[in-house]
């Protein structure tokens, strides 16, 4: 039995040296704060880790859209199980990481439904260029308005929405359905 402790213990510590380190680990969706910042608890253990999604930007929770785009990413992802692939740290401390939930890539998902913008990089239209266009051109969620307002114009002009909130956050209740 010592040697099955050990094993279960080694195997805690290599998670959460792995995670550090950047590699991918695998977890479950506690908290959905707006459409592309949420909290997974890894699955060896610890605390719930905050993740801003990687190519993404969804609109502000204050923000036209905000609120919808919060309840698709929650309504997805809730209670599930996901695989985090951390790229870097964001200016507010948290990792940016690509997610997947059973093998689908959640930002192709959220801005294919019209959920959030391609993250841009100057001229050039971001990740998910293509499944912005083709939500674009079937005037999926936000993109059913023809005056969205992109995220970081919104923040440029209004800054960013009253962290007070963020108290609203969106817990996992019951995992979402497929």
């Amino acid at each position: 039995m010592t040697g099955l402790r050990a094993c279960a213990a080694w195997l805690v510590l290599w998670g959460a040296v792995s995670a550090q380190a950047g590699g991918e680990w695998s977890g479950t969706v506690t908290r959905i704060a707006d459409g592309d910042t949420l909290w997974v608890r890894p699955a060896f253990g610890g605390r719930p880790v905050k993740l801003r999604v990687h190519g993404i930007d969804a609109p502000e929770i204050c923000q036209t859209g905000g609120q919808a785009s919060r309840a698709a990413l929650a309504h997805r992802l809730a209670g599930q199980r996901v695989q985090v692939s951390p790229q870097r740290k964001d200016d507010y401390g948290r990792t940016v990481a690509v997610l997947h939930r059973e093998g689908e890539d959640i930002a192709g998902w959220m801005v294919g439904q019209g959920h959030a913008w391609s993250y841009r990089f100057g001229r050039d239209g971001g990740p998910y260029r293509a499944q912005q266009a083709h939500a674009q051109a079937s005037a999926r969620g936000l993109f059913a308005d023809p005056l969205a307002v992109e995220p970081r114009l919104f923040r440029k002009r209004h800054g960013s929405c009253d962290p007070a909130g963020l108290a609203a956050d969106v817990p996992s209740a019951a995992p979402a359905p497929g």
